[in-house]
């Protein structure tokens, strides 16, 4: 498996006494062939007993992502990434591992059948980032947009449509025509300012436009890990 489709999974699991629990800020890297990806975990446990959570990896442009299925027992805890790194194809990553003295974290981090060495060191107390929900877009920025973008040698054909849900924000459809038509499940729609932005965490696919009130076109770019390729998008009539 290359090393790229490799990187580009994640989920999580990890270990710990019920004297030294997994509360906490943590920080370290997984040990992928060849290079080491940098991994910065937060879980808390609310009043009620319930975990939260989220991770951050810089090297694959994932910041905050919401764990999910957090699991303590005894020495053991787990999490799992529904939402980010190609999760929807492959299945959720997995950490599994445990805590030592209340200050180390070490397991295997696991996914589509490959696994690697984590090492995690506490920082201090948990700083877990709420998921980013869903905004309401302006008027101007509702409805179908089209355009086209080329990669690797071929045109690629993009439809946005986007509508408002009221209190729930706005959502989207979300595809993308190449040598076969992909439907991407969108779960983020954000305006700020005239800047419009459409994320699909499943697939790392994303794409991010300002409206030019001149044109009446989105100028952006459809973005997926580090690729970036410049997309603008004009109103469908």
């Amino acid at each position: 498996m290359p090393k790229l489709f490799f990187v580009m999974l994640l989920a999580s699991s990890f270990g710990i006494r019920a004297e030294t629990p997994p509360s906490g800020h943590w920080e370290g890297s997984i040990q992928i062939p060849g290079r080491e990806l940098k991994v910065v975990v937060d879980l808390a446990q609310d009043e009620a007993g319930a975990w939260t959570g989220s991770i951050t990896m810089p090297g694959l442009l994932v910041k905050g992502a919401e764990l999910n299925e957090i699991s303590v027992k005894n020495s053991d805890v787990g999490f799992s990434l529904k939402d980010a790194l190609g999760a929807q194809q492959i299945g959720p990553a997995k950490f599994k591992g445990r805590v030592s003295g209340g200050v180390e974290l070490t397991g295997v981090f696991l996914q589509a059948g490959n696994s690697a060495a984590f090492d995690l060191a506490k920082a201090g107390s948990p700083q877990v980032e709420l998921p980013i929900r869903s905004t309401a877009v302006v008027k101007e920025l509702e409805g179908e947009w089209k355009g086209d973008y080329e990669l690797t040698g071929y045109t690629r054909h993009v439809t946005i449509k986007v509508t408002n849900r009221a209190a729930e924000g706005a959502t989207a459809d979300f595809v993308v025509i190449g040598k076969k038509t992909n439907n991407l499940p969108v779960d983020l729609v954000t305006q700020e300012g005239d800047l419009l932005n459409v994320e699909s965490h499943a697939t790392g696919l994303g794409y991010e436009g300002r409206l030019d009130k001149a044109s009446g076109e989105l100028k952006g770019a459809i973005k997926q890990g580090p690729i970036e390729v410049p997309l603008n998008l004009s109103r469908s009539h």
